[in-house]
């Protein structure tokens, strides 16, 4: 019927070939391409490969590709396997080179997996038998394992159809559309490409302005300042600031033909009772009235005895609930005097019963077979954390790190309990005590071994894992730790260069360069090729990275000698830096049931206490001295701070006023202030006296 139709409207349909004939062909091309597989032909192979695998499978399918790479392996070091006495050089090269070519084409999609990560460094290794990265590649049982992958592929990819010739031909016409909608999709994505390099020039420009703004904002307060102690302004002055505001040339010729000497138009130095002037100090007035920092609210007291036995005694979802209270005070209230002010108190009541005698205490919670009291009493730890206080709180606890690492071992990977006290060790690690006590227990080993199968891993956890290592790595022992499994541990950071998150590149590099001042690590790096990896992961267009390499290369090849022990100082690297992150209170798995308490309505309802609120004056931050991005990481960071300093950032309006003529003084609004309600009053007089002029 089908046929039929196709004569009427005169459209061509190919006729199938006989299926006896094609059998035969079938089992002809796939004895010749086992055959040129045994004889290492890769001529033959891939031309025989190109003809006859169908290009949606051998393009689209994820098997083929991954067969069609480790193929071509097979191929390059097929003269070194054939000979593994005598190498023919020669052949070798060119087969190489043929590898390379195939890198830079077909092969190239597949760079970014890590399964396939370490053989794009193989054309750059001098001896591949001799090197760990690929020694399974020369093992007797791999090329009858490819070999019958092949065949079993070749089975079913060359088996003749029984797809009803109906379905084939539906199956031929969507490819065709589906190969349409792919070019219309590239076609779109050039445009939105084309799009975004508009919107970052544009963004760059807004940058620009933004700070040529802040520099005219700062002289134009020096300005106000000035008036109020009867100083002169000049319309050359105010004509010069308006020319720097509106910069392009279609207004600045506006500007310049601006007669500033006329009420109206400019604010000349006339009496401070003219309209111009008036309007203009009014709303400079205005400005700094509503910048005026609002006092903070302090929350209530609580009464801490209570909340530590029902945390003990209670049902699991009331420890829950508890948990989740606590932790919503600390990261939800204000930064700042009430957030010190909440950390204070539970410091002081020792909410996690550090100084506590009894059997079972609060950090036990760590223990409890109620998955969710976990989950919310690792996540009340991370916050403590992320607030230096917190972390030297944490770090008086001696029975901490043996509860968290305990938690990290047994936990799934995927647990969100596991995640969190990962990145409370991570922030901990900052601090030297706890950094000696994590080496002592040999956190390393354990996060090499994670680090191992990185895909398995989520970026958050990734990225903690990374930046603990390295800050593991910094110290002595650390190093001389890896040193104990030097080509083990090479061998994960060398693999994790050409992960897809690109964020763990600088605590990879910051590693590296750490482990690399051991003699012995030098010898096993270069024996491993380390600096060809090295090279072969740079890239034109990340310039810092490519730096980053050459610091690493560099101490690779140094001849110093292992330093000092530096383990005996008693200084902490913790720089009181608050790294409180956005999402600490991220998937809350716990739901408040109809009418039920939670949060700061159960705290304030059940657990009211009398001055329990301990109000101290927090120390004052001293920043440690930030690494040049050229350079790998050499003090220990967290991720969170890392973001932070290493993206440039305007200063912040609530920390920094930009810099004045006047120099270095009290801020203009405190000043002004002084005299806010006296000068205030005759501005707003004459300006209602004009006002009223106008209407009457």
């Amino acid at each position: 019927i089908f046929d039929k139709e196709c004569q009427s409207k005169g459209k061509l349909v190919s006729k199938p070939r006989g299926s006896a004939l094609r059998d035969s062909k079938t089992r002809v091309i796939q004895k010749d391409l086992l055959s040129s597989f045994d004889d290492g032909d890769h001529k033959v192979f891939f031309e025989l490969w190109t003809e006859n695998i169908p290009s949606e499978v051998k393009d689209t399918d994820a098997e083929a590709l991954s067969l069609e790479f480790y193929l071509h392996i097979h191929f390059t070091i097929y003269p070194l396997r054939r000979h593994p006495g005598r190498h023919d050089r020669a052949e070798f090269e060119e087969r190489i080179s043929y590898f390379k070519q195939y890198l830079e084409t077909r092969g190239a999609a597949l760079s970014q997996t890590t399964e396939f990560l370490s053989y794009y460094a193989l054309p750059f290794v001098p001896n591949p038998t001799a090197h760990p990265s690929f020694k399974n590649l020369f093992q007797d049982s791999w090329i009858p394992e490819l070999r019958d992958k092949l065949e079993q592929f070749l089975s079913v990819t060359l088996k003749p159809s029984n797809t009803p010739r109906l379905m084939t031909l539906y199956v031929s016409f969507y490819y065709a559309s589906l190969r349409k909608a792919m070019q219309q999709l590239q076609l779109q994505l050039v445009e939105s490409d084309r799009r975004i390099t508009s919107y970052v020039r544009k963004f760059s420009k807004m940058q620009a302005d933004y700070q040529n703004l802040i520099g005219i904002t700062a002289e134009l307060v020096d300005s106000l300042e000035a008036t109020v102690s009867g100083k002169m302004i000049s319309p050359e002055y105010l004509q010069s600031v308006y020319v720097r505001l509106f910069s392009s040339q279609t207004r600045q010729s506006v500007v310049q033909s601006t007669d500033f000497t006329r009420p109206g138009t400019g604010y000349y130095s006339m009496s401070p009772y003219d309209d111009g002037y008036v309007k203009m100090t009014c709303h400079f007035f205005f400005l700094l009235i509503s910048r005026r920092p609002k006092d903070v609210p302090m929350l209530p007291s609580l009464d801490y005895e209570k909340l530590k036995k029902d945390l003990a005694d209670g049902a699991d979802r009331l420890k829950s609930l508890l948990l989740q209270a606590l932790r919503w005070r600390l990261t939800r209230s204000l930064p700042g005097e009430q957030r010190d002010t909440v950390l204070q108190a539970y410091i002081s009541n020792d909410l996690l019963e550090r100084y506590s005698t009894k059997q079972k205490i609060v950090l036990h919670l760590l223990r409890s077979t109620n998955e969710i009291v976990r989950q919310y009493m690792a996540r009340l730890i991370n916050a403590f954390a992320s607030l230096a206080e917190g972390r030297a709180y944490l770090s008086q606890i001696p029975i901490l790190l043996k509860l968290l690492t305990e938690v990290l071992r047994k936990e799934d990977k995927e647990s969100l309990t596991r995640e969190n006290v990962l990145v409370a060790l991570q922030k901990l690690s900052l601090r030297r005590s706890q950094q000696t006590a994590m080496i002592a227990d040999d956190l390393i080993g354990w996060l090499v071994d994670e680090l191992q199968d990185s895909d398995c891993l989520s970026d958050n956890t990734l990225e903690y894992s990374a930046a603990l290592l390295m800050n593991l790595c910094l110290r002595t022992k650390g190093k001389r730790k890896c040193a104990e499994n030097g080509k083990h541990v090479l061998k994960v950071l060398t693999d994790l260069l050409g992960h897809e998150n690109h964020e763990i590149r600088p605590y990879v590099n910051g590693a590296l360069y750490s482990i690399l001042c051991i003699p012995s690590v030098r010898q096993e790096a270069k024996e491993m090729s380390v600096e060809e990896i090295l090279r072969c992961y740079s890239r034109e267009e990340n310039p810092d990275l490519n730096r980053q390499f050459e610091f690493i290369i560099k101490q690779l090849n140094s001849a110093e000698e292992e330093g000092p022990e530096s383990d005996d100082e008693e200084e902490e690297d913790d720089n009181d830096e608050d790294l409180m992150e956005t999402d600490l209170d991220k998937e809350e798995v716990l739901q408040p049931q109809h009418r039920e308490l939670s949060g700061e309505s159960l705290l304030t309802t059940e657990y009211l206490g009398i001055m329990t609120n301990m109000a101290k004056v927090k120390r004052k931050s001293t920043p440690l001295p930030q690494p040049s991005v050229d350079e790998p990481l050499q003090r220990p960071v967290t991720p969170s701070s890392h973001r932070n300093t290493s993206v440039g950032l305007p200063p912040s309006r609530y920390n920094s006023r930009p810099p004045t003529r006047s120099g270095s003084r009290p801020s203009t609004a405190d000043s002004l202030r002084h005299s806010i309600g006296g000068w205030l009053s005759v501005t707003f007089l004459v300006f209602f006296r004009n006002d009223l002029r106008a209407k009457y």
